[in-house]
């Protein structure tokens, strides 16, 4: 059964926080994806990481996760690390071919 969001005692300024948090770290993306601020790889991770973290502000603030119970939210988290371990399974095998094409057409 979902917690009824009339219960819990959130206010418009927390909200407009979390919405500052969320454009603060989307322009951190922009302007880390315009200057290339690190190599390539860790690039990626940087990005993957700053994600996460504003997919967890908008899952537990906007879609009130954050309020449900214990057991609901952990059945998310276990069902989103099964998605990207099918996922991982499926898309690995490929990178190192992707890879080697990349390294063909520049010539390195």
């Amino acid at each position: 059964m979902m917690h009824d969001t009339a219960t819990h005692s959130d206010s418009k300024v927390t909200y407009f926080w979390v919405w500052g948090a969320l454009l603060f770290l989307t322009a951190v993306e922009v302007v880390l994806g315009y200057r290339q601020v690190f190599q390539p790889v860790r690039m990626l991770e940087v990005l993957i990481i700053l994600s996460i973290i504003k997919s967890a502000l908008i899952i537990g603030y906007f879609m009130h996760l954050k309020f449900e119970k214990a057991l609901m939210r952990w059945m998310l988290m276990a069902s989103v690390v099964a998605c990207f371990i099918i996922m991982y399974f499926f898309f690995f095998p490929d990178a190192g071919r992707v890879h080697d094409l990349g390294v063909k057409w520049t010539g390195q």
